[in-house]
C-alpha cells in the first residue's frame, strides 16, 4: 500500500513540473519568467536530500563545541563553492562548550522501576552519586513558586503535556519556559533537582533534550528530561496519595567557549548588490540523534536554494545570501553575532528567511513586516500554489533572525507541515530516515522561489518594527508553536 502511495505522488508531482503554472496577478513582472523556471527545476532535482544526507550520515550529530560541527562548518563552506556561488566564506564565532556524561535514573518508590533521563543541555552535573529525593509535581513556572516549604529538600517535576500543532496554549511554545527556566524557579524554592516531561508530542519512551539557562540569583541545581511515560507513571502515584522517590545522576559539564564560525556564501545582486535577502538555519544540532530535522534540513533547503538560482543562470536584482547560523541550540550565539558583524548593513538588509522547523511538506510563509507586508508577500507566493506551498500567515521570522529585527529587518519563515515535528524533536530518533527526500525539494523550490522574488521586489517589503514585549523565562528568538 506504502509503495502504490508513493508512486501515485511521485506521479503527481511530475504532473506538476509539465503544467504551467498559474499567477494571476501579483508576482513582480521582472521575476515571471525566472520563477517557472526555478520551480521546474528544484521539484525534480534530489540536491538537498543528498546534502542533507551527507551532513547527517558522514559528519553526524553537531553541537557546540565539538569537532563535528567544526567539520560540518568546513564542509558546507567546500560545497558553496561546488555550487559554485560568487562567494563563500566564514566568520568566527566563539561558542559555549557543554558535554554529555553519564546518565542514569530510577524511581526508587513507591514500587521501583527504570527511569530514562537526558540531561538538558547547559545544565550542572549531580554529584557522583546523584541526587535521591522525593518528587513534587507541577505544570507551570507560577505553581513552583507557589510551593514555599513543600519543596525544599525535594526534585520538582514539570509535568506539561504538549500537543501537534497546539500553538501557544498547547504547543511547544507552551512548555518550553518551564525547561529553559524551571531551574532556577525549583532553585529558589529549595527543590536539589529539576525533572521535566520531555516536550514531546508523541509518548515513544524517548526523553528530548533542549537548552535550559540559570539565573544569576538563583542555586543552579541540575535538570533533565524524561520520558512521557516516566512522567505519567509518577504523576499516577502521586495522584494516588503516596510520596514518590527517585534517583539521577548526570555527568555533564561545561568547558570554556570554543571557536566555530558561521558559513556564508551569496549570489551578488546585478543592480542594488549592497541590498541583501538573507536565508538561512543553523547547521549546530544536540548531540543526540544527528539533528537532520533540526536543523539539518533547513541547511540543505538553503543552500539548495542558493544552487538552483545560481544554476538558473539568472543573476537577481539584489544579492541573496545564505547564512548557516552556528550555535543556534544552546546560546544563539552565531545569529548574535551575525547581527553585530553586519550592524552597518542591515538597513540594506531587505528580508531575511529563516527555515527551523524540519523538512516535512512546505505550506507557506509565516511574515512580519510593516505595511502591505503580509499581502505582498502573499501575492509572491501564489506561484508555489503549484505544489501547495502558497500559504501565508501574519507572524513569522526564527530565532537566528531575530537579533535582526530590532534594525528593522522583515522578517519570514518557511513553514512546514509539523505534525510530527516535536514526535523527534531533540531526541536520537532525529535521523536522516525521517525525511522525505521529495518534500525536501519542495522545501527548497520554495525558498528560492521566495528569495528571488523579494531579490526582485519593487520598493522592497516596508520595514518591521518588533513588539518591545520579552517573555525572558524562554529561549531567545524562539518561535516554534
Amino acid at each position: 500500500m506504502l509503495a502504490s502511495v508513493t508512486a501515485m505522488r511521485r506521479l503527481l508531482f511530475s504532473l506538476v513540473l509539465v503544467l504551467p503554472v498559474v499567477t494571476t496577478g501579483g508576482a513582480p513582472p521582472a521575476s515571471d519568467d525566472a520563477v517557472d523556471p526555478l520551480i521546474a527545476a528544484g521539484l525534480s532535482s534530489d540536491g538537498a536530500y543528498k546534502k542533507l544526507a551527507y551532513l547527517t550520515d558522514r559528519i553526524g550529530p553537531r553541537l557546540s563545541g565539538s569537532a563535528h560541527l567544526e567539520k560540518a562548518v568546513r564542509w558546507a563552506e567546500e560545497e558553496m563553492r561546488r555550487d559554485g556561488l560568487d562567494r563563500a566564506w566564514t566568520e568566527k564565532v566563539m561558542v559555549p562548550h557543554w558535554v554529555r556524561g553519564v546518565e542514569t535514573g530510577r524511581i526508587l518508590s513507591p514500587a521501583e522501576h527504570p527511569m530514562i533521563v537526558l540531561a538538558l543541555g547547559m545544565s550542572d552535573p549531580t554529584p557522583p552519586d546523584g541526587i535521591t529525593a522525593e518528587v513534587v509535581e507541577v505544570a507551570s513556572l507560577d505553581e513552583v513558586k507557589a510551593l514555599g516549604d513543600k519543596a525544599k529538600g525535594k526534585i520538582v517535576l514539570y509535568n506539561r503535556k504538549i500537543f501537534p500543532n497546539g500553538g501557544s496554549d498547547r504547543g511547544y511554545g507552551s512548555a518550553v519556559g518551564l525547561r529553559y527556566s524551571g531551574a532556577s524557579e525549583a532553585a529558589r524554592v529549595g527543590a536539589v533537582g529539576m525533572l521535566i516531561r520531555s516536550l514531546a508530542t508523541a509518548d515513544l519512551r524517548t526523553p528530548h533534550t533542549g537548552a535550559m539557562a540559570y539565573k544569576d540569583d538563583a542555586p543552579r541545581i541540575p535538570a533533565a528530561a524524561i520520558t512521557p511515560e516516566d512522567a505519567e507513571l509518577i504523576h499516577r502515584f502521586l495522584a494516588a496519595g503516596e510520596a514518590v522517590r527517585v534517583t539521577f545522576t548526570l555527568g555533564c559539564k561545561n568547558l570554556p567557549d570554543a571557536p566555530s564560525a558561521n558559513v556564508l556564501g551569496e549570489i551578488r545582486g546585478s543592480e542594488k548588490p549592497e541590498e541583501v535577502v538573507v536565508i538561512g538555519g543553523h547547521i549546530d544540532s544536540w548531540d543526540v540523534g544527528t539533528g537532520a530535522q533540526d536543523d539539518g534540513a533547513g541547511c540543505a533547503i538553503t543552500m539548495e536554494a542558493m544552487r538552483l538560482i545560481k544554476a538558473s543562470g539568472r543573476r537577481p536584482k539584489r544579492t541573496i545570501r545564505a547564512v548557516l547560523f552556528t550555535n543556534e541550540e544552546n546560546g544563539l550565539r552565531g545569529g548574535k553575532a551575525y547581527a553585530e558583524t553586519h550592524a552597518a548593513e542591515l538597513p540594506k538588509h531587505v528580508a531575511a528567511i529563516e527555515s527551523d522547523s524540519g523538512g516535512a511538506r512546505p505550506q507557506g510563509f509565516g511574515v512580519s513586516a510593516g505595511p502591505e507586508g503580509l499581502a505582498t508577500v502573499t501575492r509572491l507566493s501564489k506561484p508555489l500554489a503549484a505544489f501547495a506551498a502558497d500559504e501565508t500567515t501574519d507572524g513569522g521570522g526564527g530565532a537566528d533572525i531575530s537579533p535582526m529585527a530590532d534594525a528593522g529587518v522583515p522578517q519570514l519563515s518557511l513553514r512546514q507541515d509539523g505534525t510530527h515535528y516535536f514526535d523527534i524533536h531533540h531526541t536520537m530518533a532525529d535521523t536522516l530516515d525521517k525525511v522525505d527526500s521529495h518534500e525536501l525539494a519542495m522545501n527548497a523550490t520554495a525558498m528560492a522561489v521566495m528569495a528571488w522574488s523579494l531579490a526582485q521586489l519593487d520598493p522592497p517589503l516596508a520595514r518591521y518594527v518588533p513588539p518591545k514585549t520579552e517573555d525572558t523565562s524562554k529561549p531567545p528568538g524562539i518561535r516554534r508553536p
